[in-house]
């Protein structure tokens, strides 16, 4: 049995969930036999920090007096706003030394400054993405993915993320069946795949203002599978389709076509992940109409087919009888 430690580093004004998400699913895992996680956490000097929410995090000792971990993770929160800075000095210096480097959220911002994202493609928080590219060029700022995996590093989104980063770090040292089984533990999916968007079609746009174009927003998303065109939906808004189209896009900030594809290929992507459908079944399901078009629409989006995409994002192991005895359509 291996036994992996896990070194989280604690700082004033850090996210807690950052923190708690991860370790409850690395203290989770160990709960099997052959299972060891280490955990310990450690801030600047060992004293306690106060988290974002006003939560007081008793670390186990200083970063001084830590030894190197398999797993270093940093944790994001407003405490990256302005670090202490011996803690980027002792990222800096101790960085390279993991078997893996890994941060939640705004954490990235740490290791930036440390010089640890130089030349790697990484991930972080919607909201500082763009703040990471343009104080540090020399990183690769992919601002879709909730998790990347580059290497020995790796760098997630916002606060849950972390879990589908920790979800993922855990199926890779153990496998699936860990893994699922601490998901299901604690009641999150198994892990939503690395390169799902951080938005939802609904959180990309804005929730409209006026209660007939709110309605048709949940409508779509309900039914994907309908006859979604504009003139449909301007009559279930009881709105000609010149003014619809207008004033959806004025208050969504996205036409009304391009809502209704993310929202049908973001269901077409749940289906593939989360059922055994054939995907004859889901172009149906999800408004596409033949799976050559569905197969269009993922190679424009996601740069791969429906069952390429199933292959690496399947519920179920290689193999499993439940995903053979379905044809799959390319």
């Amino acid at each position: 049995m291996k036994q992996r430690s896990v070194l989280v580093v604690l700082f004033d004004g850090i996210q807690s969930l950052d923190v708690t998400g991860p370790l409850e699913v690395f203290a989770g895992a160990s709960g099997f036999p052959e299972v060891t996680y280490e955990l310990r956490t450690a801030s600047l000097d060992g004293t306690p920090v106060r988290s974002s929410s006003g939560l007081v995090l008793v670390p186990d000792g200083s970063l001084a007096d830590a030894a190197t971990p398999h797993t270093l993770l940093v944790p994001g929160g407003e405490g990256t706003r302005d670090p202490a800075p011996g803690l980027i000095d002792w990222l800096r210096l101790h960085g390279p030394c993991p078997e893996r480097l890994v941060s939640v959220c705004s954490g990235a911002l740490l290791l930036a400054a440390a010089g640890q994202l130089d030349g790697h493609r990484v991930t972080t928080h919607w909201n500082v993405c763009d703040h990471l590219a343009r104080t540090h060029p020399a990183v690769e700022v992919d601002p879709e993915p909730i998790f990347v995996r580059d290497g020995r590093l790796a760098t997630s989104a916002g606060v849950t993320a972390g879990i589908d980063l920790a979800l993922a770090l855990v199926e890779e040292d153990h496998g699936r069946e860990v893994a699922l089984t601490v998901a299901r533990h604690l009641v999150v999916f198994l892990r939503r795949p690395g390169n799902q968007s951080q938005f939802s079609a609904q959180l990309t746009a804005q929730t409209a203002r006026r209660e007939p174009l709110r309605e048709v927003q949940h409508w779509i998303t309900e039914h994907p599978g309908e006859d979604l065109s504009v003139e449909s939906l301007a009559a279930r808004a009881r709105l000609s389709p010149r003014h619809f189209a207008r004033a959806f896009q004025a208050e969504t900030g996205m036409t009304p076509g391009r809502y209704v594809d993310r929202v049908r290929l973001e269901q077409a992507r749940r289906l593939l992940e989360d059922t055994t459908d054939g995907v004859t079944g889901i172009a149906s399901t999800c408004g596409y109409g033949t799976p050559e078009a569905m197969r269009r629409a993922f190679l424009k989006a996601l740069g791969t087919g429906p069952a390429e995409y199933r292959r690496r994002f399947s519920p179920r192991p290689a193999g499993d009888p439940a995903t053979t005895t379905k044809q799959l359509t390319h």
